[in-house]
């Protein structure tokens, strides 16, 4: 749903929506900037350079050319040596949001939060089900 907001980039009010995340001067600018990445990685000697190397030579920030990349306009599997970082450690990925290493780590962490969750439930439940004795009056007074 459309929705009113400032560009991030200039700070111009445009509506937003689910296709555009900035303004229509700066879209335009986006555009220009995707083809002259796209020109550039396209030709053959290119398609095999890295990150740094195609900043440098389209004068395209990086973090345009990730969001080309996230958002699918940029097909990592025609371009071998390009990537972006992990959000958690940097390390340059092809896919998702994680690295293997620290998509481990994390699911490491969640098997170990689960497993003392249910160890949290076993105790509870044993505490629930305690033994409790009553002291019977009557029994004490028989003799």
């Amino acid at each position: 749903m459309a929705e009113l907001s400032n560009c991030p980039k200039c700070d111009a009010i445009f509506v937003r929506n689910q296709f555009r995340d900035v303004c229509q001067d700066c879209w335009k600018e986006e555009e220009k900037a995707y083809e002259t990445v796209y020109q550039f990685i396209r030709k053959r000697e290119n398609r095999t350079a890295k990150m740094m190397e195609v900043v440098e030579a389209t004068e395209v920030e990086e973090e345009l050319i990730i969001k080309f990349i996230k958002t699918g306009r940029l097909k990592l599997a025609q371009f071998p040596n390009l990537g972006y970082p992990c959000d958690k450690c940097g390390t340059s990925i092809r896919e998702g949001k994680l690295c293997g290493s620290c998509a481990g780590d994390l699911k490491k962490d969640l098997q170990q939060f689960t497993s003392e969750e249910e160890r949290r439930k076993e105790a509870a439940q044993k505490e629930k089900h305690g033994t409790y004795f009553a002291v019977n009056e009557k029994i004490n007074r028989r003799f």
